[in-house]
């Protein structure tokens, strides 16, 4: 059986702020892996958000964001209770996806906004791009292909410009709030402003 330290315990807790016993049976679990150890700790996350999705969130908070006086956004997120909304880890998730979405101009806020008509083109120019391989080595770098092009434009599927790792998604960064706050908790859409644009973008909802 593999010797789990206390010190490897407080580091795990540290960077996924679950309890001391989850951080312990998950690296147990993992036989010592600390990624591992981590995804089984996110699952578990996402099991409880599972159960709280079909919540109401009708609180939250509206936030702001300019960055050097050229890009602005403006974003609502949800929670269920106004207590959640005034809490700074609530707050601090409001200013970090504004802040994000300054960085990364995502153009939808999840890939289930994304219209048939824009992924058939995509896939059409992925098609172009890798004719003449075999038709099931095809399918499958189209499919590699469109997966990237959500996490390059869909919100909740970019990766956080905050995390020194490049692995958490924004959508990983509300269930962790999820799971800690206990709430329902919804991005229900932004806006982008960028100076000498000329047209600001739409708001994109959930």
């Amino acid at each position: 059986m593999t010797e789990i330290s206390a010190a490897v315990v407080k580091d795990l807790r540290e960077k996924t702020g679950a309890g001391m016993m989850e951080c312990k049976k998950a690296l147990t679990d993992a036989g010592g892996d600390f990624e591992k150890a981590i995804d089984i700790l996110r699952q578990k996350g996402l099991a409880s958000a599972a159960k709280k999705s079909a919540r109401s969130a009708s609180q939250g908070l509206i936030g702001s964001y300019i960055h050097m006086d050229k890009i602005g956004v403006m974003i609502e997120i949800n929670c269920e209770t106004d207590f959640v909304a005034r809490t700074d880890d609530f707050q601090g998730l409001v200013k970090d996806v504004a802040m994000h979405i300054a960085a990364a101009n995502p153009a939808y806020l999840s890939r289930e906004d994304v219209t048939q008509d824009v992924i058939a083109r995509e896939k059409e120019i992925y098609k172009v791009q890798v004719s003449g391989k075999p038709a099931q080595v095809v399918d499958k770098i189209v499919e590699g292909k469109l997966e990237k092009f959500y996490t390059d434009t869909c919100l909740l599927d970019q990766i956080f410009v905050k995390d020194p790792d490049g692995k958490k998604k924004i959508k990983d960064l509300v269930t962790e709030k999820v799971a800690k706050l206990g709430e329902n908790i919804v991005i229900r859409r932004f806006a982008r402003f960028q100076l000498g644009e000329t047209q600001p973008s739409e708001p994109k909802s959930c």
